[in-house]
């Protein structure tokens, strides 16, 4: 029997040998295969490449046909691996890591083939040299901006601090050009361009993206707030944050959940590269409640800390389901001082789910990508059981229906109406009340409407899409005929509705006319304050901090909080139908 034991164990090591030597083999096999396989395709690539510009028929400019080609190549991954150019890579970097640049602080747009200033902000060289909103440049330095993009009258704008740039501009209402010499300077975008106190005992953040420094920003804000005795919670604004640097991310959620708590991983196919993200240091408050707000344009590191806070169950998410990034992506150097942001990796939340909402990996025949279907969709759970669920964003414990401009709305925008009304109500308006009390009276709001006489605004909306889709339908069954004379009846009487909308829209308008005008005097501060008193979620946030109970038992998952998202609930497919319909009221 002891023979036949010692044989078998040396069979079975002669076996373990014999298949590591084959696993190696193979192994050694398949990467020589790969790397063939891309050696190959690269001498392709180039000859293709040498033999075009040679011989085409025409003349091909090298740079930009490569450049193109690299587009297609990498655009077929996903829409987040890029190549960028020598001469994109400080718009990049300001972009992506640091809104830092020598300028006037000034934002412009084009209208009609001439370039006005559309936003100044506060404390930089544009506000303090005098410039208003509306001003129309007519050159920059002597260059004439007539019919130029925005981005060349930028770029002339642009350059050193400390040196000058001459402006000519028309202003309404003053017959002559007028001449300014402004020094620039350093321009520097906060990443937090505001907190206070959304009420008496509310703290407020505002955070629009995730570059250098912002969760130092966040912190100190914080630290701010907290010197107030008043405040008792705290509410962090992450709607319409894109994203940005994942460092910061794990930063601002360490500000509120102890060293030692999983906040992040990233997993991809080189496995040296995943990696875990811990809390390190001790909270700055880990007990004061707290509300993230989010929506559908909240993405990556919005997901990452708003995703955090709830698995941890540290604090409440109100609002829409997030957008659903969950691609972590690296920058290479390359030569030729050019750059490739490639994604390397998905991250996860504490729980282990990855919110990645689209799959780019599996495009259709047509290159499309679609959703994560609901059967691939699987449950997670936060710390406290709460039952959350991956492939589908971040999906808030309390959900909003999210606010939509009206089409009178969008038209009145898209004809610069209300933008030309709050500048003639500033020229004519030497001072209104701080932001957060400001209220357009019912006579200021008539001044709007008459200022809207003989101006053009056409705009459809939604009766009249159906109206027209019945017509369509109508004509298809050969039933129209006999409609006709009630259909021409229904449509006269929309569109004479439709001269009401100005009074019946007066809500949304007023509120609008209200922001807009706001920033005339107290710049981005004062349109967001002047938001606060029409804010679906910062109120409903304030409502949930009045009640305590309600607040704990959200975290500890009773009732109704116990899942959070199910796929095929009501309020997900609200959302899902919320977010297909957008645009369309």
């Amino acid at each position: 029997m002891s023979k036949i034991r010692n044989w078998w164990k040396r069979r079975k090591k002669a076996i373990v040998i014999v298949a590591v030597v084959i696993s190696s083999v193979t192994s050694f096999a398949f990467v020589e295969d790969y790397y063939f396989e891309v050696s190959k395709n690269l001498d392709i690539y180039t000859t293709l490449f040498r033999d075009v510009n040679m011989y085409y028929v025409d003349s091909v400019q090298p740079g930009a046909l490569m450049k193109k080609g690299i587009d297609a190549m990498l655009g077929s991954l996903d829409p987040y691996t890029v190549f960028i150019p020598e001469s994109d890579i400080e718009d990049y970097r300001m972009t992506h890591v640091s809104a830092e640049y020598g300028g006037i602080g000034a934002l412009v747009h084009q209208r009609e083939g001439r370039i006005e200033i559309s936003e100044i902000y506060d404390g930089f060289p544009a506000q303090k040299f005098g410039l208003k909103v509306g001003d129309q440049i007519l050159s920059v330095n002597g260059n004439s901006t007539e019919n130029r993009k925005v981005e060349d009258v930028t770029n002339f704008m642009k350059g050193q601090k400390n040196t000058s740039v001459v402006l000519r501009i028309k202003r309404e209402g003053v017959a002559e050009p007028i001449e300014k010499t402004i020094v620039r300077d350093e321009i520097k975008f906060k990443n937090v361009p505001y907190y206070g106190m959304a009420n008496n005992t509310t703290g407020y953040i505002k955070l629009t993206q995730f570059l250098e420094h912002s969760a130092e920003e966040v912190r100190s804000a914080l630290q701010e707030l907290k010197k107030n005795p008043d405040m008792k919670s705290l509410v962090l604004d992450l709607r319409g944050n894109g994203g940005g640097l994942l460092k910061d991310a794990v930063d601002i959620v360490n500000l509120f959940v102890d060293e030692g708590q999983k906040i992040v991983s990233q997993k991809g196919k080189i496995r040296e590269m995943n990696m875990e993200y811990f809390a390190t240091r001790t909270a700055v408050d880990s007990k004061i409640p707290l509300v993230i707000l989010i929506d559908r344009g909240s993405a990556s590191a919005s997901e990452i800390v708003s995703g955090a806070i709830q698995e941890l169950d540290r604090g409440v998410i109100i609002g829409q389901r997030t957008f659903g990034k969950g691609l972590v992506q690296q920058t290479y150097n390359l030569s030729y001082n050019t750059l490739m942001k490639v994604t390397i990796a998905k991250y996860y939340t504490p729980s282990g789910r990855c919110i990645q909402a689209l799959d780019y990996s599996h495009r259709a025949s047509d290159g499309s990508v679609a959703k994560v279907p609901d059967s691939l969709i699987t449950e997670f759970k936060t710390a406290a059981k709460r039952v959350v669920y991956d492939g589908s964003g971040i999906f808030p414990d309390i959900y909003t229906d999210p606010g939509a401009f009206s089409n009178l709305a969008q038209a009145l925008f898209r004809n610069y109406h209300i933008f030309d009304f709050a500048n003639k109500f500033a020229r004519e308006t030497d001072s209104i009340p701080p932001a957060r009390d400001f209220s357009l009276s019912e006579k200021q709001y008539q001044d709007f409407i008459s200022y809207l006489d003989g101006k053009t605004y056409d705009y459809t909306d939604r009766s009249e899409i159906k109206l027209e889709e019945f017509k369509a339908a109508a004509q298809k069954d050969k039933r129209f005929a006999s409609l006709n004379t009630e259909f021409d009846a229904i449509k006269k009487k929309l569109e004479e509705d439709k001269k009401k909308d100005l009074l019946s829209r007066h809500d949304e308008l007023k509120e609008i006319l209200e922001g807009e005008i706001s920033a005339r005097y107290y710049f981005q501060k004062g349109r967001l304050e002047t938001s606060f008193k029409n804010d679906v979620e910062l109120k409903k946030a304030i409502e949930l901090f009045n009640n305590e109970a309600l607040y704990a038992s959200i975290l500890k998952g009773e009732g109704e909080y116990k899942v959070i998202g199910k796929p095929g609930s009501v309020s997900q497919l609200k959302a899902l139908e919320e977010r297909d319909n957008d645009g369309l009221n």
